[in-house]
């Protein structure tokens, strides 16, 4: 290739984001175009600079590499390759698919073969397409291999006693520093220690949409959704809690679920 290729990369632990910023900038062929510190951060970057490859994290907080993917307008979707420490579920998904991974800490000669690939592949449009369908293959063979069962009920512990709260029931859920405040339909609150994105996986997500970075809410109790100053949005539930939706949840919104 005559043009150096154009690479982004996206990890939350600022150490290993620098170490593998310094590997790519030792390769005269590659650009480094920027850095994302999460996986909004990621979208943001590959959608307004269209890189030729993105090296995602794969266990970012809130949004991990895989749904940085799977969020990315398909137009804008670059080639890809995770990063990760080392995790069987996911090295067996992407090794079955054939998805292009490197192991922390990365190594020179293994980042070396990832970026001749890339090159090859993107003298390929075929090569290409097909890198994006292995990358989704392989995401829901990971999140298959790691779902545990479904929440129906959550145990609340309220001073000597505890409160089950059927999920059914459950309104939304905000994180709130350390704790997450759940909210029923009829606006009963309680709080729990747990993090978010822990219960989001064991909550159904045909039920439960993520609404912003700290909050859930049950699709059923969703009854209007208004377009606010800026682009943003605010949900309004059947119990008249009220909610700010991000804009990069409010496309999800619109495109996936409510049709908008």
């Amino acid at each position: 290739m005559n043009s150096r290729l154009r690479v982004v990369i996206a990890d939350d632990e600022r150490p290993a984001r620098s170490f593998l910023a310094a590997l790519l900038m030792s390769f005269e062929d590659v650009k480094l175009i920027g850095e994302a510190g999460n996986g909004a951060e990621a979208i943001e970057l590959i959608e307004r600079e269209g890189p030729d490859l993105a090296l995602l994290d794969l266990q970012m907080p809130e949004i991990d590499g895989l749904g940085v993917v799977r969020l990315l307008k398909k137009s804008r979707t670059p080639l890809v390759a995770f990063v990760t420490a080392y995790d069987d579920y996911a090295v067996r998904a992407f090794e079955l698919n054939t998805v292009d991974y490197l192991l922390k800490p990365v190594d020179k000669t293994r980042l070396r073969e990832t970026i001749n690939r890339a090159q090859g592949r993107l003298e390929r449009a075929d090569l290409r397409m097909e890198a994006k369908a292995r990358v989704d293959a392989a995401a829901e063979a990971y999140e298959k291999a790691m779902r545990q069962p479904l929440l129906e009920r959550i145990p609340i512990r309220q001073k000597d006693e505890i409160v089950i709260v059927p999920v059914r029931e459950i309104a939304s859920v905000v994180a709130d520093g350390e704790i997450l405040r759940v909210t029923t339909v009829g606006n009963e609150t309680y709080i729990i220690t747990y993090r978010l994105k822990d219960l989001e996986a064991r909550l159904d997500p045909a039920r439960f949409v993520r609404l912003g970075r700290g909050a859930l809410a049950n699709l059923e109790m969703l009854r209007r959704v208004s377009v606010m100053p800026g682009g943003a949005y605010v949900a309004t539930l059947s119990n008249g809690q009220q909610l700010s939706i991000s804009r990069l949840q409010g496309r999800i919104l619109r495109e996936h679920l409510l049709k908008l």
